[in-house]
């Protein structure tokens, strides 16, 4: 599998991502960070205690590395959480939460799967 293979395999845009860090390493290497990001699970936890404050600061967060990431479709589904939440519209958010959790989770098993094959 190639990293524009893996890109394909979620809904990712890869040559648009490759023209802003210019070099498919540099992509790699900040595809692989994603792994490591907190975002995701600090808004999950902050939804599950209603702390909406926190759990925007995340899903905005999140948001951004998804647009500099090219990562479109949980830009997309972040995108819907964070005007949710900006809109305090508690309930939109909470129902926006498991297309978010799929879309990310598809994004980190196709990650996983990458790495497994660069690394056989």
């Amino acid at each position: 599998m190639t990293l524009k293979e893996c890109y394909s395999s979620f809904g990712g845009d890869f040559d648009s991502v490759l023209l802003r860090l210019s070099r498919e390493q540099l992509v790699e290497k900040f595809v692989y960070k994603f792994l490591d990001d907190k975002s995701f699970h600090l808004f999950k936890t902050s939804m599950e205690n209603k702390d909406y404050v926190e759990a925007l600061r995340a899903v905005h967060t999140l948001k951004g590395i998804c647009q500099n990431l090219s990562f479109t479709k949980l830009y997309e589904s972040s995108n819907i959480t964070t005007l949710a939440l900006k809109e305090n519209d508690y309930q939109k958010a909470a129902e926006s939460m498991p297309q978010l959790s799929e879309d990310y989770h598809l994004i980190i098993n196709a990650i996983k799967v990458y790495q497994s094959c660069k690394e056989a």
